[in-house]
């Protein structure tokens, strides 16, 4: 492919870009900072989130260098870039897949014991196969400039490698068509799961009718495992699109408005993980304006008490916030 069919980053673009990469260094630094902070916090689901947001946090810097840079050759900083990024976002899919897994089979199958030994498979497949793939690319010298035809200044594969439709494959979009199709029908599964345990307690509803903060946290849960694999998809869907184009040979690809979709999506995983699982769960949120808030009144060295973080809010009493706590946990996931 002609170097002359190199898409052009405009100076519009890539402030979009990198203001999308801030917020998601941003999001997927308050994700592992509000899991530090808060160990009543620290659920198996909302650590696999923690490990997913490690990855999104080392995706939104790789990608922003990339953007900064647009890098126009296969210089050692272009591959060293594209091989971050290419782990990184490969092993966010690898996560964002682990947790539905892990939903999955502790919500539908009802065994937390098998849920919990799956972890150290997450692990090993989420690190382990984005790492030898990206080594093996590096090694065969795979990785490098690709013209920005399937990216948005940062490297990725040699656009021109003969066999780049094949590393192009392995490097991602694979793993990411898998997503599409895994995602949606694990969080079907885990609804209609939930739905129908729901109806089997509908003759107890009317003894719950005064307790409408369950139903409300309920629903955020439920709203939750809907948005999931909708947001993940209408995120990648416009990377996934120009790689379509670029295989049938279309200029489309080139266009300004799709490269910035592209660009927007590929680096706001980590603030759409923030959004949901941080701003949108009520007890974090509270905790997060609480803290703020004494953060700005308390007199300079003085620390909020541990007992005051974990006050229970007005007319709150604690079965209340045990069922905040696990609606949060329910949705605990990309």
């Amino acid at each position: 492919m002609a170097e002359a069919n190199q898409t052009v980053v405009y100076l519009s673009e890539q402030v979009v870009v990198l203001c999308s990469c801030a917020l998601s260094f941003v999001g997927s630094s308050l994700i592992i900072l509000t899991y530090v902070m808060w160990s009543d916090l620290r659920t198996t689901p909302r650590r696999l989130l923690v490990y997913l947001s490690v990855a999104d946090w080392l995706s939104a810097v790789s990608y922003a260098v990339g953007v900064w840079r647009v890098f126009r050759s296969n210089s050692l900083d272009c591959v060293a870039q594209g091989a971050i990024s290419t782990f990184a976002n490969t092993s966010s899919f690898f996560w964002t897949v682990a947790i539905a897994v892990y939903l999955y089979v502790f919500i539908v199958r009802s065994s937390q014991r098998v849920a919990d030994s799956l972890v150290w498979v997450f692990h090993l497949v989420s690190w382990g196969v984005p790492l030898a793939i990206t080594v093996a690319a590096v090694c065969l010298n795979k990785i490098g400039y690709d013209a920005s035809e399937v990216s948005v200044g940062w490297c990725w594969v040699r656009i021109h490698a003969q066999d780049r439709v094949l590393w192009m494959l392995l490097t991602g979009k694979i793993w990411e068509f898998l997503a599409y199709l895994t995602l949606p029908v694990l969080y079907i599964l885990i609804k209609r799961h939930i739905h129908i345990a729901h109806a089997a307690l509908s003759e107890y509803r009317p003894i719950l009718a005064d307790r409408p903060s369950s139903h409300s946290f309920s629903s955020m849960a439920d709203m939750k495992l809907t948005l999931i694999p909708i947001i993940f998809i209408v995120l990648r869907i416009w990377s996934t699109v120009r790689f379509i184009l670029l295989l049938a040979g279309s200029p489309a690809r080139l266009n300004p408005v799709l490269v910035t979709l592209h660009g927007i999506g590929n680096t706001s995983q980590g603030a759409a993980n923030c959004i949901m699982f941080v701003l949108l769960t009520q007890p974090i949120r509270t905790r997060l304006c609480a803290a703020l808030c004494c953060c700005s009144k308390s007199p300079a060295g003085e620390q909020p008490s541990h007992g005051a973080r974990h006050r229970l809010l007005p007319g709150q009493d604690a079965s209340t916030q045990r069922e905040e706590d696990s609606g949060s946990r329910v949705g605990t996931d990309r």
